[in-house]
C-alpha cells in the first residue's frame, strides 16, 4: 500500500483574500502521520484550529468557507485541490487572515511550491474511500455527482451556461500527476452581469481581471460599464463587444470547465481521504460538491458499524495457504478461511462455519454454536494478519495478544453461517503495540464486537 505523504519543508504565499480583499499569508508546514489537513487561523488575535472535513462547511456561495467555534476561513477550494493532486495526506496551513490568498485565481501557485519544496514518505500508509458500488447523489437544480468504481482516482466535469460566449463545456482528468499541466493554471470566472449582485452581498471584493476570467456575454449600455468599473476600483473601460475581459487569454479553449473540475477535486478533498473511483460531475457548485462531500463522510462514518463490503466471486487476497505464510496457527486453530481485502488500516477476513468444525463434537452437539470465544480468537487472527501484513517478513514475527475490551456477542453464529470479520487499527503502532476494533458480521448483521490490544514480537 502506498504511504502518507507530507511536505518536505513549508512554504508560504501572500496575496489578497477573493471576497474579502484583505490581504492575507498561507503558511504550508509538514504534519505528523494520520494528522490530515487543518488550518490555523489568526481570529482577532488567537490562533483557531479548523480541520478540512466537510462537517465544518458553513458557506458555499463563490466559495467554500470552514466554521469551527466561530472562527472560519473561506476560499479554500484552489489550496485543497493541489494538496489533494499531489497526495498530502498531512499537512498544517496557518492563514493570517480568515480567507486564503487567491493569488491568479488557480492552483498554480500552490502547485509549484509543493513541487519546489517537495513532498515526503511517512511511515502510515495511506486510508483510501474505496467507492464500491455506483453512488449518484442529485439536487433539485439538476446538479449532480456520480461515483462509479475504479481502481485509480479520475474525474470528468460538464458546465452548462445559458451564455453566448460560454455554453457547455466538458473537462477530464484521467491521471493526477497530469494535474499541473492541465488543470492548476485554470482560473476561477465570473460574468459581467454578476458582479454587481455579488458586491451587494459583500463578496468579490478582491476580485480583478488578474485574478479572474470575466465574461461579458450580455450588452450594457457604457453608463453601466462605468458604474461597475467604479464598484471594483478599475479604471475607465469601453466593451465594444461580448467575450472574454481578462488580460490574459484563455489557456484551454475550455478553461472554466477544467476550473469548476478543480473546484470539485478541492471540495471532495474534504471528506478527509483520497478516492478510489470515477467522478463524474454535471453542472457542479461548491454547494453541490461539500454536499456530496458531507454525504460521505457519513457513509464513512456508518461504514465503521456496518457489514463490510465482501463479494465472495471476488477472489481473495490472501487464500488459506497464503495466511499460513502469515500465521503461526494450524488446524484445528487456524480460524480464518480467506482474506478479501486489506484497505489501509482495516481488514476484512472470513470463516466459514461448517458442521464438521470439531468444536461442535463437545460445544451444544444437538444445536451447534460457535464458541464466542473462538469468535473473538478468530478476529484476534484477522488482527493479526492485519498487523503482521505490514511488516517485511512477517514469518519472524508473531502477535500476541496482551487485552480485550468492550465484548459484545450479540447474535450465536450456528454451522452454515459465513462470518465476515472487519478488524480496524485504531491510531498507530506504538513500539509495536496497537489496539484494534473489531466486529464479525453473519450477513447484515452484528453479531460479536470486541476492543483488543496487540503487541507485534519477533520469535525466539
Amino acid at each position: 500500500m502506498p504511504k502518507q505523504l507530507t511536505l518536505k519543508d513549508s512554504f508560504s504565499l501572500s496575496g489578497k483574500g477573493l471576497h474579502s480583499g484583505i490581504q492575507t499569508t498561507a503558511t504550508f508546514q509538514p504534519a505528523e502521520a494520520g494528522e490530515g489537513i487543518t488550518f490555523i487561523v489568526n481570529s482577532d488575535g488567537k490562533e483557531a484550529v479548523i480541520p478540512a472535513k466537510a462537517e465544518y462547511v458553513s458557506q458555499t456561495q463563490r466559495g467554500t468557507v470552514l466554521t469551527k467555534d466561530g472562527a472560519s476561513i473561506a476560499t479554500i477550494e484552489h489550496a485543497m485541490a493541489a494538496l489533494y493532486a499531489h497526495g498530502i495526506d498531512n499537512c498544517t496551513i496557518r492563514v493570517s487572515a480568515p480567507e486564503m490568498p487567491i493569488l491568479d485565481g488557480s492552483a498554480i501557485l500552490y502547485a509549484n511550491e509543493i513541487n519546489r519544496v517537495g513532498v515526503q514518505e511517512q511511515d502510515l500508509e495511506k486510508d483510501y474511500f474505496v467507492v464500491r458500488e455506483k453512488m449518484e447523489f442529485k439536487t433539485e437544480n439538476g446538479s449532480s455527482i456520480v461515483l462509479l468504481p475504479d481502481d485509480r482516482f479520475s474525474i470528468y466535469a460538464l458546465v452548462e451556461y445559458d451564455s453566448p460566449v460560454l455554453g457547455n463545456q466538458f473537462a477530464v482528468l484521467n491521471e493526477l500527476q497530469d494535474f499541473d499541466a492541465q488543470i492548476a493554471m485554470c482560473r476561477t470566472f465570473v460574468f459581467v452581469r454578476e458582479i454587481e449582485p455579488l458586491l451587494q452581498h459583500g463578496l468579490i471584493r478582491g476580485g480583478d481581471l488578474d485574478n479572474a476570467i470575466v465574461i461579458y456575454d450580455k450588452a450594457m449600455d457604457q453608463a453601466a460599464v462605468d458604474n461597475l468599473t467604479g464598484l471594483m476600483n478599475m479604471p475607465p473601460m469601453k466593451i465594444d463587444q461580448l467575450g472574454y475581459l481578462n488580460k490574459r487569454p484563455l489557456v484551454f479553449e475550455n478553461e472554466p470547465a477544467r476550473h469548476k473540475l478543480l473546484d470539485v477535486m478541492g471540495d471532495l478533498a474534504l471528506i478527509g481521504k483520497p478516492i478510489l473511483g470515477k467522478v463524474i460531475a454535471t453542472r457542479p457548485g461548491h454547494s453541490t460538491n461539500t454536499s456530496v462531500a458531507k454525504k460521505i463522510r457519513t457513509i464513512m462514518r456508518k461504514q465503521l458499524a456496518e457489514a463490510p463490503y465482501y463479494n465472495p466471486e471476488n477472489p481473495p487476497l490472501y487464500n488459506a495457504d497464503q495466511i499460513k505464510q502469515i500465521l503461526p496457527h494450524r488446524w484445528p486453530m487456524l480460524l480464518v478461511d480467506r482474506v478479501a481485502y486489506i484497505d489501509g488500516k482495516t481488514i476484512v477476513a472470513v470463516k466459514s462455519i461448517t458442521g464438521t468444525e470439531w468444536v461442535f463434537q463437545g460445544h451444544f452437539p444437538e444445536e451447534g454454536i460457535m464458541p464466542g470465544v473462538l469468535i473473538i480468537e478468530a478476529m484476534a487472527q484477522a488482527g493479526g494478519v492485519l498487523l503482521l501484513s505490514q511488516v517485511e517478513d512477517p514469518k519472524i514475527y508473531s502477535t500476541y495478544f496482551l487485552r480485550i475490551d468492550e465484548v459484545r456477542f450479540r447474535q450465536k453464529v450456528v454451522p452454515g453461517d459465513t462470518m465476515v470479520m472487519k478488524v480496524r487499527l485504531d491510531g498507530d503502532l506504538h513500539r509495536g503495540i496497537g489496539t484494534l476494533v473489531a466486529q464479525a458480521f453473519v450477513g447484515k448483521t452484528l453479531v460479536t464486537e470486541a476492543k483488543l490490544m496487540a503487541q507485534i514480537a519477533a520469535n525466539k
